[in-house]
């Protein structure tokens, strides 16, 4: 398995271990000052029924004081920083209730692990932004910060002063096995990651999950390449959505759950409920 599969990377995520240090070195934590870590709802709060569900990959809430969103991103979306900013203000300003004061807010950190370029002027990998003044750049406030991680950008080869976030970058960019052995002998907490991923590589039910959401990447993007091949903007919706539906179909044939359907497909509940009844 690919751990930049995003079903992939959630299950590695789900090792404490593997968290705690791939947290700890993209917030330039020492791992000792984390004393916990919890996995949170993904899906985020919605006031009205019209409102957009946000869904996030990987949610974490670290010593109870900051609550952290980890995606990855395998297809180009060039409002990807407009997204970044909905979730996490999003998961901020779900935190308080009627009646509270604005003291019970937490730090709210994203942290985006992208698969194309999302400043293409820029060439480093790792970019990490705060909300501050222009001129004289100190801090309006810390409670909102934005990590970039940009995997086309990383270099070939890794050199002995290598830093923990390129290693990690690396570890999730891999697919050969001699990467993986390779970077485990580098960092502990990247080995621990390694080793959940052959287990879960060894589960014939992960594995089917797994291919399901490998599968419906390389439709949407499929869907994408004709759309912009024929150069038809209703065709391209048009090819996303047909991509989406023959997804679902091959999931509900094999009785996947909706709510797992719904996360891989992209599409509502109640839309993969109507395709069940035209089956």
């Amino acid at each position: 398995m690919k751990p930049k599969i995003d079903f992939a990377f959630k299950e590695i995520m789900m090792n404490e271990n593997a968290r705690i240090g791939f947290l700890s070195t993209v917030l330039k934590l020492n791992p000792a000052e984390i004393r916990e870590t919890k996995i949170l709802n993904t899906y985020l709060r919605k006031e009205h029924e019209s409102d957009k569900q946000g869904i996030l990959d990987v949610r974490v809430s670290l010593n109870n004081n900051m609550e952290i969103d980890i995606e990855i991103q395998l297809s180009e979306l060039r409002v990807w920083a407009d997204r970044s900013l909905f979730y996490l203000s999003k998961m901020y300003s779900e935190q308080i209730k009627p009646g509270q004061t604005y003291d019970v807010f937490k730090k709210c950190v994203g942290i985006n692990i992208l698969n194309f370029d999302l400043f293409p002027k820029e060439t480093e990998f790792y970019s990490c932004f705060h909300i501050q003044e222009d001129t004289r750049h100190f801090l309006f406030t810390d409670k909102m910060e934005f990590h970039v991680i940009e995997l086309p950008k990383l270099p070939q080869k890794l050199k002995d002063d290598s830093s923990d976030i390129l290693l990690w970058a690396k570890f999730i960019n891999a697919e050969r096995k001699e990467e993986f052995d390779m970077l485990a002998t580098k960092n502990t907490y990247i080995k621990s990651a390694y080793e959940t991923l052959q287990v879960i590589s060894q589960d014939d039910e992960k594995r089917m999950e797994y291919e399901a959401r490998e599968k419906a990447l390389r439709d949407y993007n499929q869907g994408r390449l004709e759309a912009e091949q024929r150069g038809w903007s209703a065709g391209e919706k048009a090819g996303i959505e047909k991509g989406k539906a023959n997804i679902a179909k091959n999931m509900l044939a094999k009785n996947f759950d909706l709510s797992l359907i719904a996360e891989i497909s992209g599409l509502s509940i109640a839309q993969i409920e109507e395709l069940s009844k035209k089956e």
